[in-house]
This record gives structure tokens, sequence and C-alpha cells, in this order.
């Protein structure tokens, strides 16, 4: 096996577990997760079925509460790259304990890299960040867009960003952003809209649309977005922002349930209640992937109707076993 090594950080979250099953495919590449939950199983990460997975090691640790032995762990591994998708999640809730996702999108950012700063082996650090960042914006935003965020999570995946910038200037520290629309497929938290929708159908329930589901956003299929971070970290440029998403004009999220509920037979209006909009919702964003497109040669393989299919199927096959998994987001300090 090569010396190669690759730490994923939050290997256990949807994009993470995705991402790890695609380096697998390199039989040369030794893959370290850390995540701060029990590795899950087959369910929820895909990686588990793959022929390499001796390839893969899983270490439960806490990017908030356990950097010392991650400092430990990147200074006895030595990784070529590292991988960060950890961030505390759910825009909803971010309103209720802003001090929680502050702690982890930002304060928590900024104790890594000070940590990472010490290990001179470093070739790629990627941080996973989201065009939420930029609030609601018109038109195809590209990567010189103002931050402007809408939310508490928003300003501190912000925040997080920016404490990262001072290490690239004065420390030539090699990170690189990446900025995906929202992402789905198979595998995924059953509390994104995809997943619950799927289920709630399945189950005779009717869908909350906030705000009539007016709002418009892109939707990228999981693997497309790990292609584009995978060509990012070979390739990608140290400092630079790299945005990643699909083809088209985006889908209000009423169309996109309208589109779950035409591939399962249901008509619209018996799956659906409207109601108020949360606050902060960003109306619309459309990012544009062109630098990525045209600079590394990244183009989306996977297209919306395709990768709703493949979800259905994935909750159909595992109908029974995803009973007991939450349909809610469970909040995580």
């Amino acid at each position: 096996m090569s010396n190669f090594k690759i730490v994923v950080l939050a290997a256990n979250c949807f994009s993470g577990q995705d991402l790890v099953d695609l380096l697998l495919d390199d039989p040369n590449k030794e893959v370290i997760g850390v995540g701060r939950s029990p590795e899950k199983g087959l369910l929820f990460a895909r990686y588990q079925y793959h022929k390499n997975i001796s390839n893969f090691r899983y270490y439960q640790l806490d990017l908030n509460r356990d950097m010392d032995r991650i400092s430990e762990l990147m200074h006895h591994e030595k990784p070529d790259w590292v991988i960060n998708f950890v961030a505390q999640g759910e825009v909803s809730r971010s309103w209720e304990q802003p001090g929680d996702w502050f702690q982890t999108n930002s304060v928590a950012v900024s104790k890594l890299v000070r940590c990472l700063c010490d290990y001179s082996g470093l070739k790629k650090y990627l941080h996973i960040s989201t065009p939420e960042v930029y609030g609601s914006c018109s038109g195809h935003i590209k990567e010189d867009t103002p931050l402007n965020p809408s939310t508490p999570y928003a300003a501190s995946k912000a925040s997080g960003d920016l404490s990262l910038i001072p290490y690239h200037k004065n420390y030539n520290f090699p990170v690189v952003f990446t900025r995906a629309t929202n992402v789905y497929g198979a595998h995924q938290q059953l509390y994104r809209i995809i997943p619950r929708t799927v289920i709630y159908i399945k189950n005779n329930k009717k869908i909350h649309l906030q705000g009539g589901g007016r709002a418009v956003k892109s939707y990228i299929h999981i693997r497309d977005v790990c292609a584009a971070t995978l060509q990012i970290a070979r390739y990608g440029t140290a400092g630079e922002i790299y945005h990643i998403s699909p083809d088209g004009e985006g889908i209000s999220i009423v169309d996109l349930v309208d589109m779950i509920c035409a591939q399962m037979g249901r008509p619209l209006d018996d799956c659906v209640t409207m109601t108020e909009e949360r606050l902060g919702q960003d109306a619309f964003y459309l990012i544009n992937s062109d630098k990525l497109r045209e600079s590394l040669g990244w183009r989306s393989q996977v297209s919306l109707e395709k990768g709703i299919a493949e979800v259905i199927n994935w909750v159909e096959e595992n109908f029974d076993a995803l009973q007991s998994s939450p349909l809610d987001y469970i909040h995580q300090p």
C-alpha cells in the first residue's frame, strides 16, 4: 500500500461517508475517518459495502472535546490530505442555541487550523463550506460574492471560513474551500427534505411546506459532489474557493416535492400542507460553478430525476429498518 493517507473529519456524516466510499476506490490510498458519534452501519454508511474496506480506519473523536487527541492523531498518521466536513447544521435550530453553532463551525475550526499548522507534511486541507454564507442572492453567484449570512448557522460558517484565511496568507496553510448546493442521495439523514418526503408519502403523512415551498434551491447528487471534492483535492489551488453545483436553474421546494410525488404515483395536494416561512429563509440562491468546470474539468453526471428515483428505491428496500430511525433532527451540542 502507498503511504498516501487521507483524514476525513466527520466521516460519519452523509457527505463524509460517501467521500470515504469514493476514496476507497483507489487501493493505494489509506483513509482514516474521524467522527464524534459511533461509526454507522450499512444503512447510513455506503463505504461499509466497499471491497477495500480494510484500507479504512475509524476513530470516534469530537472536534470540540478531543482536540488534543486529534492533534496526536495527525502527528502520528501524518496525512497528506485533511478533508473537513465537520459542521453543526440544521439552520432553523441555530436560532435557539447559536453558541453551539459558533463553537463547532468557528471556534473549533480555528483551533484545528492552529493544530495543523504545527504539522509540516500537510499537502492539502479541504474546508467544506456552504453557499448559505452569501445569504439570499439573485442570479448565479460566483466565488467572489460578498458574504452576507441570514442565519446564525450561516454566520458561524462564514466566521469559520474567515478564520482560515490569515493562516493561508501568513503561514502558506494549504486550505482550499468548497461550497456546494444542497446535496442529496441514498443514505442521507431522514430529516432532509427528499428522504423525509418519500417516507412521509409511504406513511400517508403530509409534508409541511414552509412558505408554500416557494424558496428556489439547487439540488446535486452526493456522488457528483464527492467527485468534485476529490478533483479539487487533487488539483485545486490553495487559497481558492470552488463552487459545486448542477446544471440548470434550480427548483422550488414545492416543485421538488411534486416531482417526488409523481415518481411515487401520488398527487401533490394529497401529500402537503402549506405553513408559514421559517425565519431567515433565503428565498433564492443559485451558485455558478464555471470555475470548477473550466479549470478542473468537472461535470455533474446524475440528473435530479435519476437521483430521486435512487432515494425512493433505497427507502423502499430498507423501509422496515428505516422506521426505527428518527425523522427529526436531534441536536447534539
